[in-house]
């Protein structure tokens, strides 16, 4: 089972320079995704490798964006087992490689870390919020993306993150669940980053996203009021 991903012809096709070469690749990867109920890391990785740079490689706005749909898209096919390998593979794929991309590639990832940030609450949105499946989703952002203090976490994807997370929320109709303490789950990685990020420009962009007037709560005149920084010591200036 080790080998199987690294042996599929599919893997070195998600690269390739032809839209039909990696087309037909990419509906190779969901046939051979949805019938894998145990993924090793490593496995995942080296996919991960090929699908970023079968992201790299497209090269037309229509085609990126149909790409990135694409991409989000084979969340929703994978078995349950393998949904939280998958994402955290794709989190630390995008870790790895976020300082490496250039001004020029740079919109597409954006939108492609949108789609998996929204695949993520579609999952959690379609296991009707379940408090295990959220926890287990909650704890993954907190992991990777939204993480407080590892220094290799870049803080542009940080950043991306906390800008598009309310308006993904949004998109899956988790602001307006019945049972408050759901949302109040999901924004606890904005909490953590609002409170305890060691960098005040991060922690600021935090604090505006949970202000933000779609929230229950909040409103257009709250919105008026900067948060007010503590007077200790304001932490690191990127």
């Amino acid at each position: 089972m080790a080998s199987d991903i690294q042996q599929t012809p599919f893997v070195k096709e998600l690269a390739a320079n032809d839209r039909q070469t990696r087309d037909k690749a990419l509906q190779s990867l969901r046939t051979f995704l949805s019938g894998r109920r145990e993924l090793p890391t490593l496995e995942l990785l080296k996919l991960w490798k090929g699908l970023f740079y079968c992201m790299w490689m497209s090269d037309r706005p229509r085609t990126q964006q149909a790409l990135a749909d694409s991409l989000a898209d084979l969340v929703s096919i994978l078995p349950s087992s393998t949904v939280i390998p998958f994402l955290r593979a794709y989190w630390q794929t995008m870790q790895r490689e976020w300082t490496n991309i250039d001004v020029l590639r740079m919109e597409k990832f954006l939108l492609l870390t949108r789609r998996y940030l929204g695949a993520t609450f579609q999952v959690l949105q379609r296991g009707k919020w379940e408090e295990e499946i959220v926890r287990e989703h909650v704890e993954l952002l907190e992991e990777i993306p939204c993480n407080v203090e590892d220094m290799r976490i870049p803080n542009g994807m940080r950043f991306h993150v906390i800008d598009i997370y309310i308006d993904e929320l949004e998109r899956v109709g988790a602001l307006e669940s019945d049972e408050g303490r759901v949302l109040q789950a999901l924004l606890q990685p904005l909490r953590r980053l609002a409170e305890k990020s060691p960098t005040k420009p991060v922690r600021t962009k935090a604090k505006e996203a949970l202000g933000d007037e779609r929230l229950p709560g909040n409103s257009k005149a709250n919105e008026e009021d900067p948060p007010k920084e503590d007077d200790e010591w304001g932490g690191i200036e990127d």
